[in-house]
């Protein structure tokens, strides 16, 4: 797998056509590449942009995205996908494409 480098960012922050800001190639992004790895903050209420996982006793954990990975859209044909807090590239991403993630089976929102 390849990693990224920190001086040259992959991504950036636009008005998005799926749903309001979205996150999108600054320049090309090779298949099995990672894109970024989530920051925030830990929370215990639900919210906009938190995520949860269970934590190591069982009970959920929320974490509040604080950095660009918050602005990651839903899309049935992913080109990206979070594995833990790490997002990877599933694919060559063009430079200029809107980076998206399946959110899962229970997610009802559309495309």
């Amino acid at each position: 797998m390849t990693t990224r480098s920190a001086t040259q960012p992959f991504v950036h922050v636009k008005d998005s056509g799926i749903h309001g800001k979205g996150l999108f190639a600054s320049r090309a992004i090779p298949a099995d590449t990672l894109i970024l790895t989530i920051e925030g903050r830990p929370t215990k209420r639900d919210g906009t942009y938190v995520i949860w996982s269970e934590g190591e006793d069982g009970d959920p954990e929320g974490l509040v995205i604080t950095n660009d990975a918050r602005y990651v859209n839903h899309s049935l044909s992913p080109n990206a996908a979070f594995f833990d807090l790490e997002l990877w590239s599933l694919k060559a991403i063009r430079k200029g494409a809107e980076v998206t993630h399946h959110y899962g089976p229970d997610w009802d929102g559309i495309e």
